[in-house]
């Protein structure tokens, strides 16, 4: 009796794996297990639909049973490839000892045996992916070629794509970039097909949308999530998206303005990666939580997710010194970004906090280093050449200019950031852009384009719930109204101070540290704002309101 139900029990549970119910699939196929001891064929399959219905603990105990049944067997290429699943998964969760345990298991096997088999290049690729990681390129892309060349010979699916998104992501870092993101569109196109099994689908779409975000290729992101959301709709049960995966999504999420599911998703990778033993890439979901918490004004809860993350090892720069920005504290949000800035290497994150310093630089009244910060992401963007960083880059380019008093010309390259920003469906960014638009115009004299302007700024802001913004948005536009005094930047304040005292243009510079053209930019800007004459009239307006202490007698 006890071998029907055996029998029953394991034929559903394969045919529930057939149809890629993995849950079922694991229910049933475990019973069997439990009433007889599976034979090896049908331990991988439980294994499979353990890892992949997010119980890695019980996949990798599963996988050793079927490593050692195989080998009983004699079935040397079955038990590499139970030893590579129990390696690589381990190295994907940052366990260097089981991961080279399992994979030097594995290959020695294969070297002993001597036949040949597709598992070696499984191997190959691991090897190359160490490679990667350590920094050694050349041993890396010979290792992915020849993995690849391997899953070609034998006409492996998984393999083949498995290198080729290895490859393209190694020539990214290499900054052959047409080409690498060439090779990931192929891997996602050999996805989307159906060719691919879905025990490394999940793995493949993440290190994709992983090489997107390194170039800043947010457009691409969110077209091959989109398309994968669709597939896996028509699927019995979706392939799960988890830990750094779910990471990158919350990132393309938020920069779309869907921030509840930007932060549902950043909270189950939370969660996701807490699962023991927990993964250090934890504090990147913190920080994508705290970034959220940031844009919202739940201040308390923001400072709380960057300390989470700065506990985990993620460096919560920018977000923090965002933060201090916005809870104005000036000095400390500068010396914030400033520390990080001077250890950044790395372009992605560089790039990031290259754009933050612009802005928290600018509020500072250190107008020459935004100006250096600004210049460095025009670089980096005509470098990387996608619209993501033409669209930061001018920005802050804009930024700086109307801080500099230039407003014409800041006026042209924020224009163009705002278009940038609209068409790669960017709110957020779309109405910072559009606010600075406005102020740029307003001192241009062209009220009806910056009243358009802040309006449409608005709408996108209360339609994000973006509670800052619109705080700041509120002061802004309300201390342009028809009966009160024009506002002043932290710069133009201490110019007019210095004017008013009698400085002269080249004097203002060499007090400021600043350029004598730009000094005579700021007071042209401080006339055309307060609407006032000469120096006379300024220095007068300055006493009014008590810029300048009166001197003692």
């Amino acid at each position: 009796m006890a071998g029907v139900m055996t029998d029953d029990a394991q034929q559903r549970g394969r045919e529930a794996f057939e149809r890629q119910e993995w849950g079922k699939a694991f229910e049933q196929l475990q019973a069997a297990d439990h009433v007889q001891f599976l034979a090896p064929d049908d331990l991988v399959r439980l294994a499979t639909a353990a890892y992949l219905n997010g119980n890695q603990a019980a996949a990798a105990v599963i996988w050793a049973r079927a490593h050692h049944d195989f080998l009983t067997q004699g079935n040397i290429p079955a038990a590499a490839r139970s030893a590579f699943w129990l390696g690589f998964t381990a190295l994907l969760q940052g366990e260097q000892a089981p991961a080279s345990g399992w994979l030097g298991r594995g290959s020695r096997l294969l070297e002993e045996w001597g036949d040949e088999s597709v598992e070696p290049g499984y191997f190959l690729h691991a090897e190359a992916m160490r490679s990667a990681v350590a920094g050694d390129m050349t041993a890396a892309l010979a290792n992915f070629e020849r993995a690849t060349a391997i899953g070609a010979q034998f006409g492996d699916h998984d393999l083949v794509a498995m290198a080729r998104q290895g490859h393209g992501r190694v020539l990214i870092r290499l900054s052959e970039t047409v080409a690498g993101m060439a090779m990931l569109d192929e891997v996602m196109a050999s996805l989307m097909s159906g060719e691919l099994s879905p025990l490394i689908m999940g793995g493949v779409y993440c290190s994709v949308i992983e090489g997107c975000h390194d170039m800043f290729d947010l457009r691409r992101a969110r077209e091959w999530t989109a398309a994968l959301d669709r597939w896996c709709a028509s699927q019995p049960e979706r392939v799960p998206a988890r830990g750094n995966c779910q990471i990158h999504r919350s990132q393309i999420m938020r920069f779309h303005g869907d921030w509840s599911e930007a932060l549902e998703q950043a909270e189950q990778a939370q969660e996701w990666l807490s699962q023991p033993p927990p993964q250090a890439a934890i504090g990147g979901a913190c920080y994508q939580v705290g970034e959220i918490h940031r844009l919202r004004g739940d201040f308390a809860a923001a400072e709380n997710a960057y300390a989470e993350a700065s506990r985990w090892g993620r460096d919560p720069q920018p977000g923090l010194a965002e933060l201090r920005l916005a809870q104005g504290e000036v000095a400390r949000a500068r010396l914030a970004v400033c520390r990080a800035l001077d250890g950044a290497k790395v372009t992605r994150v560089r790039a990031q906090l290259l754009s933050a310093a612009v802005g928290i630089l600018i509020a500072a009244g250190d107008v020459e280093r935004a100006r250096t910060c600004a210049n460095e992401l025009g670089e980096i963007a005509g470098r990387l050449d996608v619209p993501y960083m033409h669209a930061v880059s001018l920005e802050a380019t804009g930024a700086v200019l109307l801080a500099e008093g230039d407003a014409a010309a800041a006026r042209q390259a924020l224009s163009e950031a705002a278009v940038i920003w609209r068409d790669l469906g960017a709110p957020h960014e779309s109405a910072r852009a559009r606010v600075l638009l406005a102020t740029a115009s307003r001192r241009l004299g062209d009220e009806d384009t910056a009243t358009m302007e802040f309006q449409a700024a608005r709408h996108l802001f209360e339609q994000l719930e973006a509670t800052p913004d619109l705080r700041r948005l509120d002061e802004l536009t309300a201390a342009h109204g028809p009966d009160s005094a024009p506002i002043l930047t932290p710069r133009e304040e201490e110019v007019i101070r210095l004017l008013a005292k009698g400085a002269t243009n080249r004097l203002i510079a060499g007090e400021l540290h600043i350029s004598e053209k730009t000094a005579a930019r700021h007071v042209s800007n401080i006339y055309t704002k307060l609407g006032l004459p000469n120096r006379a009239a300024a220095t007068t307006w300055a006493h009014e309101h008590k810029l300048v202490q009166p001197s003692s007698t």
